[in-house]
């Protein structure tokens, strides 16, 4: 028990200093409110439907790239505009590095979902299904953006990050199948193998 309270310290610890001085604080309460949600979700389910360590782990490495982006702002993040320079880039990039982490850890959830309670056999369908499922989320997200974009006016102009690319929102979902993809490809195997030990302990 004592390993999940280091994660909801540092979880803790990161939300806090993000909020030391960010650069807008309407924009960093609209980029972290989803991980402070989220930890609510996952306090109140751990006893019903604790997922897998390793799963936590990448919720909190999510949670830090939207602490980061909400206390810069997405398009402002110092080490991607070094990036930029180097690369000769035309924008900051950091948000694309939110946008693949939206699909990749969502799709070590939505997968431990669907096999822990059974509701897709393993296969091609499982990965299929998973992937569909986070692409549905980073939708659901570029739906809220408009909204906020609609309700805020220009100052919703920090919180879409969209940095004059009128492609913004495409590449934004492009990034979270990405995102989702990998996963799929790069980390299933490793996955099984914690949801196995998960059930073991249990």
């Amino acid at each position: 028990m004592k390993k999940y309270w280091i994660l909801i310290t540092l979880f803790i610890v990161g939300l806090l200093i993000s909020a030391i001085n960010p650069h807008d604080y309407f924009t960093w309460f609209l980029e972290v409110l989803p991980a402070i949600l989220g930890l609510f979700v996952l306090v109140f389910t751990f006893k019903s439907c604790k997922l897998s360590y390793f799963t936590y782990i990448m919720i909190l490495v999510h949670c830090y790239i939207l602490f980061i982006g909400g206390h810069y702002t997405y398009a402002e993040v110092p080490l991607f505009d070094w990036i930029k320079e180097i690369l000769h880039q035309s924008r900051n990039n950091y948000d694309k590095v939110g946008h693949f982490a939206q699909g990749f850890v969502p799709a070590l959830i939505v997968r431990e979902m669907f096999i822990r309670m059974e509701i897709v056999k393993p296969g091609n369908w499982l990965s299929f299904l998973t992937i569909c499922v986070c692409l549905s989320v980073s939708v659901l997200y570029e739906f809220l953006e408009w909204f906020v974009a609609i309700v805020s006016g220009q100052s919703a102009e920090l919180f879409l990050g969209t940095q004059g690319y009128v492609w913004d929102t495409q590449s934004d979902m492009l990034f979270a199948l990405i995102g989702a993809t990998c996963m799929i490809v790069f980390v299933s195997k490793y996955h099984d193998k914690q949801i196995a030990k998960l059930k073991t302990v249990a």
